[in-house]
C-alpha cells in the first residue's frame, strides 16, 4: 500500500485520461472507487481493470480519504461537486486535474473550505500514452501542505510533479502550456503546406524540423503519427483544445495582457470547430488548414 494519509481515492471522469490513470493508481496499490457520467463507464473500468464502482458521485467520495475530478470543463466539475453534496467528509482533499478555468476553480476552492475539505488543481499533459505509462506532467495550484499531502497519489500517475502557485495556478499554466502547444501545431502545419507545393516531400520536411530549430512537440509526436498517416486519433479533442486556448486568452484579459498572436491561434482553432463538427481529434485541425489551401498533406492530393 501507498504512504499518506490517501489511501481510499474516489476518482470521477473515468474518460481517455481519467481510465490509465485511475489504472495506475490501482497498480500503485491504492484503493479505487470510480464514477463516471456515461453509463456503464465505471462499471466497465471495474471489471476490466479493478476497483470498485459506484452508481454516482455522492456515493463515490462517501468514505474517501481524496477525490480527483477530470472531466470536460469546469461547468462538469461543479455539477459534479454539487452532486456530491453533504458526503465529502471534512479533513478530505479534493485534487481537480481537469483542465478547467482558473477563477472557477478558486470559486469551489473557497466553497469546499467552508465545509473543512482542502483543494488544489492538478491538470495534466502528455496526452493518452503517458498517462498509461505514468509519465504525465503534473501542473499544481493550492497550499503547499495540501499539494505535499497529494504527492503520492499524483507519483502514481506522473513523473514531473511542479508546483507553480496558489488555487488555479496549475490550471493557469496548463491553458498557458496548450496555447502554445496549439501555435506550435498549427504554424508546423503551415510550413508543411508550404513546403509540399514546393516540391518538398512532407515526411522528410518533418524529419528535418526535428533534428533542427523548428522541433516542436507535434514535428516530434503528432505530424508523422497523426497527420500523415491520416489517422487523427491522438486521444485529445479539438474541442478540448479550443477551449483550453480560450481560457489561456482569458487569463490573458484578466492580467491586462496584449495577446494579438494568441487571439488569432484561438479565432483559428475555433473556426475549425465550427467547420469540422464535434468530436474531431486536435490533430485533425489539418484538415482545416489543408482545406484553406485546397491541399491534402502526403500524396499531393487536393482537399
Amino acid at each position: 500500500m501507498s504512504g499518506g494519509d490517501l489511501r481510499r481515492i474516489a476518482f470521477i471522469g473515468i474518460g481517455n485520461m481519467g481510465w490509465p490513470m485511475a489504472a495506475r493508481l490501482l497498480e500503485a496499490g491504492f484503493e479505487v472507487v470510480a464514477f463516471d457520467a456515461a453509463p456503464d463507464r465505471a462499471a466497465r473500468f471495474s471489471q476490466e481493470v479493478g476497483g470498485t464502482a459506484a452508481g454516482d458521485a455522492a456515493s463515490a467520495v462517501r468514505g474517501a480519504d481524496a477525490v480527483i475530478t477530470i472531466l470536460p470543463t469546469s461547468k462538469h466539475v461543479g455539477q459534479a461537486l454539487e452532486a456530491v453534496g453533504d458526503a465529502l467528509s471534512p479533513g478530505a482533499l479534493v485534487i481537480e486535474m481537469s483542465s478547467g478555468v482558473p477563477t472557477a476553480t478558486q470559486g469551489f476552492a473557497r466553497s469546499l473550505a467552508e465545509k473543512g475539505v482542502a483543494m488544489i488543481d492538478a491538470p495534466v499533459s502528455g496526452g493518452v500514452p503517458r498517462a498509461k505509462t505514468g509519465e504525465l506532467a503534473i501542473m499544481l495550484g493550492g497550499e503547499a501542505e495540501a499539494v505535499r499531502r497529494a504527492d503520492p497519489v499524483l507519483r502514481a500517475m506522473g513523473t514531473t510533479l511542479t508546483h507553480v502557485g496558489g488555487i488555479g495556478a496549475g490550471q493557469a499554466m496548463k491553458a498557458l502550456n496548450n496555447l502554445m502547444g496549439a501555435a506550435g501545431f498549427l504554424i508546423g502545419i503551415e510550413a508543411l503546406l508550404i513546403g509540399q507545393r514546393f516540391g518538398l516531400d512532407p515526411a522528410v520536411m518533418v524529419d528535418v524540423l526535428n533534428a533542427s530549430t523548428g522541433m516542436n512537440n507535434s514535428t516530434q509526436k503528432k505530424f508523422k503519427q497523426f497527420v500523415l498517416s491520416r489517422r487523427f486519433d491522438a486521444g485529445f479533442g479539438l474541442d478540448l483544445m479550443a477551449k483550453d486556448v480560450s481560457v489561456a486568452l482569458e487569463v490573458g484579459r484578466e492580467t491586462n495582457t496584449p495577446t494579438p498572436f494568441a487571439a488569432l491561434c484561438r479565432e483559428l482553432w475555433v473556426s475549425a470547430q465550427g467547420l469540422l463538427g464535434p468530436g474531431q481529434d486536435h490533430t485533425a485541425m489539418a484538415q482545416f488548414s489543408e482545406r484553406l489551401a485546397g491541399e491534402t498533406l502526403g500524396g499531393g492530393n487536393r482537399a
